[in-house]
């Protein structure tokens, strides 16, 4: 389909580009980039890529075209945020303010006995800490607010409190569980550790020495600030509120500061966090069946025939995020939609698929 031809009344369609060197339609990239959009049924629907250097960009959706292009609106990324988490955990360790080993309980709680088998940063970074999905109670709290902000009615002294009463249920280190609770507990502990308010933290030493400029943790500008919706692709939804859980999902940014969080990954030796970035590409641990699926303190990794990619998906209530890399092809991938997450959702595949792709 051609961007001239729009499938819906009032699709508006933009595709982009960065000036770099032709390479045959960059492999018919941007012809791909339009069958991608069209596949994902959202409001607002963007796909970024980065080959090479090059940046090719195709924006879409069934909303009318926003009064600010699609790819200078910041978007909502949920869970994808925890790369931005994992890369701040990476530059401490590596600058030699923490080793990793620190109990989270003594740095939340200076003084606090560390006992036997204290949940350690490293292991809230990498989901072996054994905690679960949410804080015990969580849902409970945040009912009456579950379709709107139930994020918010749970802040930071809640998850901290949470932390320090929970008994984890195995051994930490010994099991992986995904957790929004954990990395939000590294959060506060990163921020207690240091004497800094973790948007201070986030912005000292990833946002501003990688110069993103269009990222922040809060909404800003309603006309700037893309618009979430239910799953009724209609109905618009209030920007998200992270609550207590700023770490595990608070980031939002425009495509192309993200396209530029993931270039920096993809060549470490041009960026000022060359070590974290480096740091973060190696496997920290594997499982599953014949170890396919390995973690990294800040990305999902699978393997392909040319080498490893790296990715994170995330959600809020309205919207949807992939960031995702490779090193063997050179390409950076975001892909952003803002409609919330349904059952059997193509979004997330569909964007796994295009960054598989050789």
């Amino acid at each position: 389909m051609s961007a001239a031809a729009a499938p819906w009344p009032g699709m508006a369609e933009d595709t982009v580009r960065r000036a770099a060197a032709p390479r045959g339609d960059h492999d018919g990239l941007a012809e791909r980039l339009v069958r991608t959009v069209d596949a994902v049924d959202a409001p607002d629907v963007v796909f970024a890529v980065s080959r090479d250097g090059r940046r090719t960009l195709h924006c879409g959706g069934t909303a009318v075209s926003p009064a600010v292009p699609r790819q200078d609106l910041r978007y909502e990324i949920g869970s994808a945020s925890k790369a931005f988490t994992g890369l701040l955990f990476a530059r401490l360790v590596g600058s030699g303010l923490l080793t990793g080993g620190e109990p989270a309980a003594a740095c939340l709680r200076p003084g606090r006995p560390a006992g036997p088998d204290p949940v350690t940063l490293a292991h809230l970074v990498t989901h072996t800490a054994g905690l679960p999905a949410l804080p015990p109670g969580f849902r409970r709290s945040a009912l009456p607010a579950w379709r709107t902000n139930p994020y918010g009615r749970y802040p930071a002294e809640r998850v901290v409190d949470a932390f320090l009463r929970h008994s984890p249920r195995h051994r930490p280190g010994t099991r992986w569980h995904y957790s929004n609770f954990g990395v939000a507990v590294l959060g506060h502990a990163l921020a207690a550790v240091t004497g800094t308010p973790w948007d201070e933290l986030l912005a000292g030493h990833v946002l501003r020495p990688l110069g993103l400029t269009g990222t922040s943790l809060r909404p800003e500008d309603p006309k700037t600030d893309a618009t979430g919706h239910a799953k009724d692709g209609r109905t618009p939804t209030l920007p998200f509120d992270a609550g207590g859980f700023d770490a595990a999902g608070a980031v939002r940014a425009t495509p192309h500061d993200l396209l530029t969080f993931l270039e920096a990954h993809l060549d470490p030796a041009g960026s000022p966090d060359a070590g974290a970035l480096r740091a973060v590409r190696t496997p920290v641990l594997r499982r599953g069946r014949g170890h396919v699926h390995e973690h990294t303190v800040a990305w999902f990794r699978h393997p392909t025939d040319g080498g490893p990619m790296y990715f994170h998906s995330g959600a809020t209530l309205g919207q949807q995020a992939f960031l995702g890399f490779r090193p063997d092809t050179g390409t950076a991938l975001v892909a952003l939609c803002t409609r919330r997450y349904r059952a059997r959702d193509p979004f997330v595949p569909t964007a796994y698929a295009l960054l598989a792709e050789d």
